[in-house]
């Protein structure tokens, strides 16, 4: 006599590979707001996300390209973009702590999705970290990008920094454009945040 064969059909997210549902229900134990890191081909995006049984509900959604307001001209996908994103985040959401969901992406050591994680626990959120993860201070700052930089020059292989030759960017600048781009999320969040302040005491 014939048997029928039982088959278990997943949730459709899980089929098409976008969702780990395993690590999704871990994550929403821990009852804390799910600061979530994604890629694009051009930009990076974090999201600050507290789940309900009617659907998740998005509290802050921020895009690498709004680095340009605070004076960020240079890629914005590559590690001290990512970085700078986490900070301004962290300065920009009303949330105070949070766990990182990075979706299907790979934990790797040096990642973007870990300078995106340094730089808001930087900024001041509460969220649990491993230090090995992250990019040496050299890599968060784009030191090595003003290597490559000045080694195409010396090889005469500019194609991938003609951009960069083009607004007379150099390894220095890099790093000083780092450092100003930090200074003047730090110093405009709180202005802003002190502005918020005053308003609600009125």
């Amino acid at each position: 006599m014939a048997k029928k064969r039982i088959y278990t059909v997943y949730h459709r997210r899980k089929r098409s590979g976008k969702t780990n549902y395993r690590k999704r229900i871990a994550l929403l134990k821990s009852n804390k707001t799910r600061f979530v890191v994604r890629k694009s081909n051009r930009n990076l995006v974090v999201q600050f996300i507290d789940f309900y049984t009617k659907g998740d509900k998005v509290l802050v959604t921020l895009n690498s390209s709004k680095l340009e307001e605070y004076g960020w001209k240079l890629s914005k996908k590559n590690i001290p973009a990512a970085y700078l994103l986490g900070l301004l985040a962290s300065k920009k959401s009303p949330v105070k702590e949070a766990v990182l969901d990075i979706g299907l992406h790979t934990p790797t050591k040096g990642a973007k999705i870990f300078a995106v994680l340094k730089g808001a626990a930087d900024g001041g959120l509460n969220i649990h970290y491993t230090e090995g993860k992250f990019s040496d201070e050299e890599r968060i700052s784009g030191a090595h990008i003003g290597k490559w930089l000045e080694e195409s020059k010396s090889n005469k292989k500019e194609g991938i920094f003609s951009t960069y030759i083009k607004e007379k960017i150099t390894d220095k600048s890099i790093n000083d454009l780092f450092i100003k781009t930090r200074e003047r999320i730090i110093k405009d969040e709180k202005e802003k945040s002190r502005g918020r302040t005053t308003t609600k005491g009125k």
